[in-house]
């Protein structure tokens, strides 16, 4: 999420788009549906694959066009970077060629501590750009599009805590607290208006 960030803002400040924060980080995490589908045995196949990820943009693309450069690189991301430098093995040209494709020069799992510095400096980075451009006060305010980053909660953040053993080194689990607080502060606040708001159309009514 913090690398989606982080290729997003500038792209968009760079093509003047209005960027949607939440969205961003939602994007980001989609190529990993597939272990929530149960099919976690072909985890970073089709899912993962940059060609898939090009013909889902082509109707964004037509529809918006430079608007969605930002959501286009934080989905593509997931795979060129995150994964194929992590980890690997993922089908990037799916269904063109089911080969694996990653970083073969030398392998760097999840608790490879290098993985573990590098997370943590893309966190640190994006969240003081984050404070520094005010974008971390968005989620405190009453947008709709804030009740997106249910999403990142129920799928990666949550099962990460009830999940035995841990899923991610224990080092990572800072970032993945923050991100947990932070967005359920979010999408609680969301929540909180509408039932205030729908509260008082009730009372309003003969």
């Amino acid at each position: 999420m913090a690398l989606a960030y982080l290729l997003g803002k500038p792209s968009a400040k760079i093509l003047k788009v209005n960027l949607n924060i939440p969205l961003i980080l939602v994007l980001s995490i989609i190529p990993d549906i597939d272990i929530l589908l149960g099919v976690s045995e072909f985890h970073r196949g089709p899912t993962h694959s940059i060609i898939a990820t090009l013909i889902i943009f082509i109707p964004v693309f037509a529809i918006y066009r430079r608007k969605a450069v930002p959501y286009f690189l934080a989905l593509a991301s997931h795979s060129l970077i995150g994964d194929f430098f992590i980890g690997g093995h993922i089908m990037l040209f799916w269904p063109l060629s089911s080969n694996l494709y990653g970083n073969y020069w030398f392998y760097i799992s999840i608790w490879n501590p290098i993985n573990i510095a590098l997370e943590w400096t893309l966190f640190a980075i994006s969240t003081i750009i984050m404070f520094k451009t005010e974008d971390l006060f968005l989620f405190f305010q009453n947008r709709k599009s804030n009740l997106l980053l249910a999403i990142p909660i129920i799928t990666v953040l949550l099962p990460t805590f009830v999940s035995y053993p841990l899923q991610v080194p224990i080092l990572l689990i800072p970032p993945h607290l923050f991100y947990l607080v932070l967005f359920s502060v979010s999408v609680l606040i969301v929540i909180l208006r509408i039932f205030k708001r729908q509260k008082s159309i009730n009372k309003s009514l003969p």
